[in-house]
């Protein structure tokens, strides 16, 4: 009996246009079975931390005074071997559309497959959450099942069986992602005037025992990056 998990993935700078030099693409998951735990524990952290159950963890609103809470919950993260976290880091300025004959939508969808093709197992089924946002409506959740489907010969859809927008504040495990993708941008974009966020960055890299700016080895498990330079897929 195959298992099933649940991925909650988010992005970061992914518009062609925004004068933004990286795009990361990222994704956290875990046994479906382990959701409402995993919650329950955030929720739990949040509150010992003085903030409602609701509060919605965003890298955004990362500041030195609420260091505690978000440093809490990276370890909370790094502790916890159910979850998992996987990114794509792009750098937008080698992008080459014309000559590859493709469309900036056509490139975002392969850069997704970069970013799962190293969490699925053909073993084991998924459902796919993504962060509700404006430019990323139904028409594109369901190309991005189509060609996700495809490229692992899924056509009937037994390993990807659910995908689905979600707002971010009803999703911890989406605020998880935001998180964490927040930190990969962060460095990735060479920013360092917030002293909350360079103490949150400092802590992942501690804790990963990656630099943030480098490919990590393709099995790992807990917490995997990948720089794409564009002589790869895609």
């Amino acid at each position: 009996m195959s298992n099933i998990y649940n991925i909650y993935c988010d992005e970061s700078c992914h518009l062609e246009k925004d004068d933004q030099k990286s795009m990361v693409l990222g994704a956290v998951w875990c046994s479906s079975e382990k959701v409402k735990e995993i919650g329950q524990r955030i929720n739990e952290i949040k509150i010992r931390n003085g903030m409602d159950k609701h509060f919605e963890i965003k890298w955004t609103k990362v500041s030195p005074a609420g260091i505690q809470l978000y440093t809490d919950i990276i370890n909370y993260f790094f502790d916890d071997d159910d979850l998992h976290f996987r990114a794509v880091v792009a750098d937008k300025t080698i992008l080459d559309h014309h000559s590859r004959s493709q469309t900036h939508d056509e490139w975002y969808y392969k850069m997704y497959y970069q970013l799962l093709k190293s969490i699925v197992s053909p073993d084991n089924q998924y459902d796919v959450y993504l962060d509700l946002k404006d430019t990323l409506g139904i028409a594109k959740v369901n190309k991005l099942q189509k060609v996700l489907s495809n490229s692992k010969f899924d056509f009937d859809r037994q390993i990807f069986k659910h995908f689905q927008e979600v707002r971010s504040h009803e999703s911890t495990l989406i605020q998880l992602s935001d998180l964490l993708i927040g930190a990969i941008s962060y460095k990735a974009r060479n920013l360092n005037k917030s002293l909350g966020k360079n103490a949150l960055v400092d802590i992942i890299k501690n804790r990963s025992g990656y630099t943030l700016n480098k490919t990590t080895l393709y099995h790992e498990n807990k917490f995997n990056l990948f720089f794409w330079d564009g002589n790869q897929r895609g």
